[in-house]
């Protein structure tokens, strides 16, 4: 636990100083570091679209929000645009876990777009590399289908 303590602390750190560039960075070619063994995958085959189950939490209002987030595009949730590139799960026989990279862009109206947050986000220890903002948090609360029609969008 602590080799992925460790692990995932670098790759925040890493993502701090992606902050200040302009251009987005692409999701890193290999997934997250694992204890042990590396065993996340990509989400398992089925119908629907490849998606992240978010949840927001608008601190002005103190309203908290689940939607889904499909893999490659962007949702709105508040004046939040946030950006899945990737989204992984453990293999069965490892304890259950949900990491998505996620790029968390600012658009409030009449200022220029502020870039909040770029990196992996873990499900199981959400403090462990999270969005730092004044009225925003979101956090990962698992990768998945969406089945049926388009998923719910956010507000």
């Amino acid at each position: 636990m602590r080799a992925l303590i460790a692990a995932a602390a670098a790759l925040a750190v890493g993502a701090g100083s992606a902050i200040a560039q302009q251009a987005p960075p692409p999701p890193p070619a290999a997934p997250p570091p694992t204890q042990g063994n590396a065993t996340l995958r990509a989400i398992p085959p089925g119908p629907g679209k490849p998606v992240a189950e978010l949840q927001g939490l608008d601190k002005v209002t103190a309203r908290t929000q689940r939607f889904y987030a499909p893999v490659g595009e962007t949702t709105r949730f508040g004046t939040l645009g946030i950006t899945v590139g990737d989204c992984l799960v453990n293999t069965p026989d490892a304890p259950p876990e949900s990491v998505a990279y996620l790029t968390i862009v600012d658009h409030k109206p009449g200022q220029p777009e502020e870039k909040l947050f770029t990196g992996w986000m873990f499900a199981s220890t959400p403090s462990l590399s999270a969005l730092d903002h004044g009225v925003y948090d979101v956090r990962v609360l698992a990768c998945t289908m969406a089945q049926g029609s388009a998923p719910p969008k956010s507000r």
